[in-house]
């Protein structure tokens, strides 16, 4: 229980889960060591990456629990939750709410970032259990959406994925945002030429984006 606390306040502090979407477990590896490098407390493994789940035990062998908290990404029933898990993520996260992965994730203390839209879509995640509402997709609406279903609905603890940048974070936290998710604006900083000091320095932009919003 202590453990998930220290988890979640990891995930506050940062402001940022790092999401890694790659066409090989080299790729994955490579980029979540340069972002971590470059300050990257809270990352997600797509299960679309190949042998997501050796990326997973590979990173939390290494860095967990007390560096960077592991998670597993686009989880979408409690049998991959499971499996995640037990490759060391102590963090699942979902596109859409899945009472099946919240309910594992709680089973076992992982922290869940689970996917809404609209406002019956949060409240029914709200009251599925999950820790953390994931705001998706939120290019298409913008931080104005976050006040509106801020209001009625305070308690809701969101975070924003999809169309975040180092330019536009400072909007979304202002508007209530506990945290965003950030995919390629890192994750594909080295796609061009392979140089991955690229994926450092925009783990650190980011995070020094963040710093100044707040």
């Amino acid at each position: 229980m202590w453990r998930k606390l220290e988890h979640l306040k990891k995930i506050s502090e940062s402001g940022i889960v790092l999401i890694i979407r790659s066409d090989s477990e080299q790729e994955a590896l490579a980029v979540a060591e340069a972002a971590i490098a470059g300050g990257i407390k809270v990352l997600e493994i797509t299960m679309s990456v190949p042998n997501a789940l050796q990326v997973i035990r590979t990173l939390a062998d290494k860095y967990a629990p007390a560096d960077v908290l592991i998670g597993a990404g686009t989880i979408l029933d409690g049998e991959t939750a499971r499996a995640a898990i037990l490759a060391g993520a102590e963090l699942l996260v979902s596109p859409q709410l899945n009472p099946e992965m919240i309910k594992v994730a709680n089973r076992y203390q992982a922290i869940t970032i689970s996917g809404a839209f609209t406002p019956k879509d949060v409240v029914e995640t709200l009251e599925a259990g999950a820790d953390i509402v994931k705001l998706f997709p939120a290019e298409v609406v913008g931080p104005g959406y976050v006040k509106a279903l801020s209001a009625p609905l305070p308690q809701a603890p969101i975070a924003p994925t999809g169309g975040v940048t180092p330019q536009n974070v400072h909007e979304w936290l202002q508007a209530g945002c506990i945290g965003v998710g950030v995919g390629s604006y890192i994750t594909k900083a080295a796609k061009q030429d392979g140089d991955y000091g690229k994926v450092t320095a925009a783990a650190r932009e980011f995070l020094q984006a963040v710093a100044a919003a707040r």
